[in-house]
């Protein structure tokens, strides 16, 4: 038997990135990003029931420039990922194969995703300046 030293499979090298596998790796740094973001969260909860002093600890991170900048970018994970679980649920049910739809869905859940960050950064200032 003549061994080759080409790979098995094709590997990442060898194919141009499309916009339904920058999605797929997107969708799994997202999850990600949400299960470390949901232990800043976790802190936040702590802090409050501990008492002023460490509340006001916690808001003074979560408040600074990077603490503002983290929430942004959690955010967005929790937008990008929900719409494109939504996006999975239509291919569960057999829609949205074909690769016109794979293409222009992605685009809406990388649109819906930044819209609806920025709403919902906006209404927050907005009822923070109301208050």
């Amino acid at each position: 038997m003549i061994s080759s030293n080409r790979p098995l499979s094709p590997h990442l090298q060898v194919y141009r990135p499309q916009i339904t596998s920058t999605l797929s790796i997107l969708h799994r740094l997202t999850g990600v990003a949400l299960a470390l973001g949901t232990l800043l969260l976790t802190y936040w909860l702590i802090a409050a029931a501990s008492g002023p002093e460490a509340f006001a600890d916690a808001q003074g991170l979560i408040g600074s420039i990077l603490g503002r900048l983290v929430l942004f970018g959690w955010t967005f994970a929790l937008f990008f990922h929900l719409c494109n679980g939504i996006r999975h649920l239509a291919w569960d049910a057999g829609y949205g194969f074909e690769i016109e739809t794979t293409t222009r869905s992605g685009w809406v859940v990388v649109g819906a995703s930044v819209v609806l960050t920025l709403v919902c950064w906006v209404a927050g200032y907005v009822a923070m300046a109301g208050a």
